[in-house]
């Protein structure tokens, strides 16, 4: 690669800002990269913390329906279930990380009066703990659902950005910096060549001025 560049100041001059700005960048993307890599593992903790709370909530949800479900006949079950009274709504906004667009939901509820989508006279308190459950636990899936699609964007790229920072680490820069290397050593080589030619012109002009030859 180096035998290929043309050894010239204005080469030299040319790789030498090149260098200057890979390096600045390798900075730029290793810092990136760090706190990309604290933000990630911040909100892996909270999709842990989180996972594990909707997990709990959902096992005591079902527990509870399968324990309304043996009390009920399963047409009563299916009744109670049929015409739900709680409307909602999710509105999706973005915001950013260290460059990555993130989603977030807005989640709303709006209740036709009694939270439960049934009468009471006909129904077990098992139903009622299983319906409330799963309410609250809607509002957490959806928030991890959020949580682990931020993790899945940041991890993509902090992968990218890792392999932009050892591209430059490890071939551009040292590539530039064989370059420079073999310019530098060109042009003293030339320097040097130059100085013996000036030196033996000086010679022969001595020789010539005193009349007698080297």
């Amino acid at each position: 690669m180096a035998t290929a560049i043309k050894p010239t100041r204005m080469e030299l001059n040319r790789l030498r800002a090149r260098l200057k700005t890979a390096t600045r960048g390798h900075k730029l993307l290793k810092d990136k990269r760090d706190e990309l890599m604290r933000q990630f593992m911040l909100i892996v903790k909270e999709n842990k913390e989180l996972r594990e709370k909707v997990e709990e909530r959902l096992a005591g949800a079902m527990a509870s329906l399968s324990a309304a479900s043996a009390v009920m006949s399963p047409e009563m079950l299916e009744q109670s279930l049929l015409y739900p009274k709680r409307r909602v709504s999710v509105a999706v906004k973005y915001r950013n990380i260290m460059g990555v667009t993130v989603p977030e939901y807005d989640f709303h509820t709006e209740d036709g009066g009694d939270a439960l989508p049934y009468g009471y006279a006909m129904t077990s308190g098992e139903l009622d703990d299983a319906i409330v459950g799963l309410t609250r636990s809607f509002t957490d899936m959806l928030e991890l659902a959020r949580i682990e699609k931020t993790v899945q964007l940041l991890a993509n790229e902090i992968e990218k950005t890792r392999r932009r920072v050892n591209a430059l680490e490890y071939m551009m820069i040292p590539e530039l910096q064989s370059s420079i290397r073999y310019i530098r050593m060109k042009l003293e080589e030339n320097e040097r060549g130059n100085i013996t030619r000036l030196m033996k012109v000086k010679d022969a002009i001595l020789a010539e001025a005193h009349g007698y030859d080297k």
